[in-house]
């Protein structure tokens, strides 16, 4: 019989359990295989169905070939569309392995081999007394397995060689901050005005026009730019009137005045 072994991410109690899968055995049909474990690895999950209720589902669906003692899953990356399921012994795993792999749960035939780890619950229930060494093994391993990964072995190097270089690691251009167009700012009693002819305005025209429009509050003209003001109103429903019926109005018969909602 050949074995084939499959590291697969992990989840909680199962972050270094592996599945295997063999090949056909002749013999009794009935016999436990070689490699069966308490645990079960399932794959092909849709992965759009919630997570609780996929656990949930999964844990009524096996607990009809016995006691299910745990079900992981997660809805990370690493661990999408996967889950692990714990049962009470290898023969009821075996058995629900054997009779539900290929069924189509939410529409996706279901993948499912044995893990070849056992998980944090089984060890629990069977060796309390060794749970904390199992769970300091699987520490260790995980930690080993992440300090050993390709990925992240190339990325320390590129880093120590900048470093030696002298440079500094290089690191995705900053996206520069998109400003709101004055067009679409969102609604304020304080109204802003642009483009006010700097020859002929006054404070007595800007209190004679926007002053037609209730709840006026208050006219802030800027010295240094005398073609902007700020016209304040009691309430933004009355600054809104006032904008909509003097915006593009031409104040001196010639100039087309901008309003537009000053910024927060």
């Amino acid at each position: 019989m050949e074995v084939e072994t499959k590291p697969v991410g992990g989840a909680d109690g199962m972050d270094d359990v592996q599945s295997t899968t063999t090949s056909p055995v002749v013999g009794d049909p009935n016999a436990l295989p070689a490699e069966a474990s308490e645990t079960i690895y399932i794959q092909n999950l849709n992965e759009k169905v919630k997570l609780d209720v996929l656990k949930l589902t999964l844990e009524r669906l096996f607990k009809a070939y016995g006691k299910v003692v745990s079900v992981t899953a997660h809805s990370n990356l690493r661990m999408r569309g996967q889950a692990f399921v714990s049962f009470e012994s290898k023969e009821i795993a075996a058995k629900a392995v054997k009779e539900v792999k290929g069924f189509p749960l939410y529409h996706k035939p279901m993948q499912l081999s044995f893990a070849k780890t056992k998980s944090d619950a089984v060890v629990k229930k069977q060796e309390p007394e060794g749970l904390d060494a199992h769970l300091e093994a699987r520490k260790k391993h995980k930690k080993h397995a992440k300090r050993h990964n390709p990925l992240a072995a190339r990325k320390r190097a590129q880093r120590a060689a900048a470093k030696a270089e002298g440079a500094a690691p290089s690191t995705a251009p900053k996206r520069p901050a998109v400003q709101m167009p004055d067009e679409y700012l969102p609604p304020n009693r304080v109204l802003f005005i642009q483009n006010l002819p700097v020859d002929t305005i006054t404070q007595e025209l800007l209190q004679d026009l926007f002053g037609q429009h209730p709840n006026l509050m208050d006219i802030r003209t800027v010295p240094t730019k005398k073609d902007i003001a700020f016209v304040e109103y009691a309430d933004e429903d009355s600054a809104t009137v006032a904008k909509d019926a003097l915006h593009n109005h031409r104040i001196d018969g010639e100039t087309k005045i901008k309003i537009t909602y000053a910024r927060k």
